[in-house]
């Protein structure tokens, strides 16, 4: 049988892989390895944490085998799910076969010990009907042990654990990024996946993982490095008050406190004349407003003002920032366009309004994400409230009004769909979603109307990730990081793989579904 000892050093990645809770919008099956037949192997029940009514711990010898009989409703793709512990320090070796072919071999890694348990997942191609599926060692120290078989079609699949498991893959703390608001966007959404997530074990795993993260930048006193000049270094300080939160740690109060004070009026951070926040503070941003602005500080002064303090003041300046951008960039169609220039002298302003000539489907939903959730986080008798729903509904009718019919996704300028180079955005197209699910959520739009373009939304996004044969996730056509520009420039942005603007709104888009 299988050696007993704890590893001595184990990375946080393999803690991080343990079964969580999510939403699940197509049917999924579980598989007890008890339940399945085993070659030289027992069902034990001595270690913590298993489902059903034990697991099995296989003899210390390539070729022992469990092997589950899954029945499948219909031919097609599908993601195997299997949990197991190893409390070795070495990744245990296997060939998993479907109907006596071999099509992964996963080396299932360490996890803290043998009452922690992790997820390795695997993307198959099943047939109709009965199908043999064998997990075999492929060592002398045999399988890991192993509790269950969980199968899901492309719905079913847990996407936000498999997409977040496969970046702290890729990346430790200390590689996945600096100081930017792309990393920041994707901790948050790591943050929110823990706080729909059971396991306390996986939990404590993705919160030590931001965390880590973000000590790289706070001080013991709760000081950061940063001049903050633009609104785009601001939005991190999302991560600081979430961590306050968290974990009750003065630091973090006062890192987010930092921020907050850098936009009080004292600070002199500039604004236009009906005082909106320019983008960034150097010349070539002088009287700018950017629909991506909004995201970037109005969300964390409504989260200071409901998790940290300061609530009226900090209420009244997010709110304000909505309203005072919505006056300048929303147009009669409902949608945001890209930017504002007050002085009229950027090279992209309209010499007689301002506006940027187009409207880019990212800041569209920058736009969308921070007006729901501040309306989540100010108190029913703020001011501008009304105003904000009124902003939204608005927004949300331009949204489903040039929502693309054959792929349910959004094009990345955003009503110029039937021009040929155009293409739809994977970023955006869960922003949107995101946005108009809230609003149905919280009754700002009617159910009837819109719940068919949250569902289409909903399958459009999904389309875009993807498993492989290496186990880990890949979501695509994300446009990278964006400037003003005309339609030329943005349908010319290179569509990149695994991009942070993607990760982390694919992340909250998963998040509002768990709430359904």
């Amino acid at each position: 049988m299988r050696t007993r000892a704890v590893a001595a050093v184990v990375g946080l990645l393999a803690a991080s892989c343990a079964v969580a809770a999510g939403p699940a919008h197509a049917a999924s099956s579980v598989y007890e390895a008890e339940d399945a037949t085993v070659f030289h192997g027992t069902v034990d029940t001595d270690h913590l944490g298993f489902t059903g009514t034990g697991f099995v711990n296989t003899a210390n010898e390539a070729g022992a085998y469990v092997e589950f009989t899954v029945d499948a409703p219909a031919a097609g793709d599908a993601t195997l799910a299997l949990r197991y512990s190893n409390g070795t320090a070495a990744g245990r070796q296997a060939d998993v076969g479907v109907n006596g072919t071999v099509v992964s071999a996963p080396a299932f890694a360490p996890t803290t010990d043998w009452d922690t348990w992790a997820v390795s997942r695997i993307p198959v191609t099943l047939r109709a009907g009965a199908n043999a599926i064998r997990v075999a060692a492929t060592t002398a120290g045999g399988l890991p042990d192993l509790d269950s078989l969980t199968v899901a079609d492309t719905l079913g699949t847990q996407w936000a654990d498999a997409l977040v498991d496969s970046t702290m893959h890729r990346y430790t703390p200390a590689t996945v990024g600096g100081w930017s608001y792309p990393v920041a966007l994707y901790m948050m959404g790591q943050y929110q996946l823990a706080q729909h997530t059971a396991d306390p074990a996986r939990r404590a795993a993705l919160i030590a993982y931001v965390r880590a993260w973000a000590d790289r930048f706070v001080d013991s006193s709760g000081h950061i490095s940063n001049s903050f000049t633009s609104l785009d270094s601001m939005m991190p300080g999302q991560v600081m008050i979430a961590l306050y939160r968290e974990t009750g740690l003065t630091k973090y109060g006062l890192a987010a406190k930092q921020i907050h004070d850098r936009l009080l009026p004292a600070a002199g951070y500039p604004t236009t004349s009906d005082g909106g926040f320019w983008h960034a503070t150097g010349a070539d941003r002088a009287e700018q407003l950017w629909s991506d602005g909004t995201f970037m500080a109005d969300p964390f002064m409504a989260q200071y003002g409901r998790y940290v303090g300061d609530s009226a003041q900090s209420f009244d300046i997010a709110t304000k920032q909505l309203v005072v951008y919505a006056s300048h960039l929303q147009q009669a169609n409902g949608l945001m366009k890209h930017a504002y220039d007050a002085s009229k002298a950027a090279s992209w302003a309209d010499p007689a309004t301002g506006l940027a000539p187009e409207y880019w489907c990212r800041a569209v939903g920058w736009y969308g994400v921070a007006a729901t959730e501040i309306l989540d986080l100010i108190p029913a008798d703020q001011p501008r409230r009304a105003q904000l729903v009124t902003i939204v509904q608005n927004l949300v009718r331009g949204m489903a009004a040039y929502q693309d019919p054959a792929s349910g996704r959004w094009f990345q300028v955003v009503d110029k769909g039937g021009s040929a180079d155009n293409w739809t955005e994977t970023s955006c197209s869960a922003m949107f979603t995101q946005t108009i699910d809230t609003a149905i959520k919280r009754g700002y739009v009617d159910s009837a109307t819109y719940q068919p373009v949250v569902d289409a939304g909903r399958r459009g996004e999904l389309a875009r990730i993807s498993l492989h044969a290496d186990g880990l996730t890949y979501l695509t056509n994300i446009s990278e990081g964006t400037n003003v520009g005309d339609y030329a420039y943005y349908v010319a942005r290179p569509q990149a793989t695994n991009d942070f603007h993607g990760l982390g709104a694919f992340l909250y888009f998963s998040e509002e579904e768990a709430d359904d």
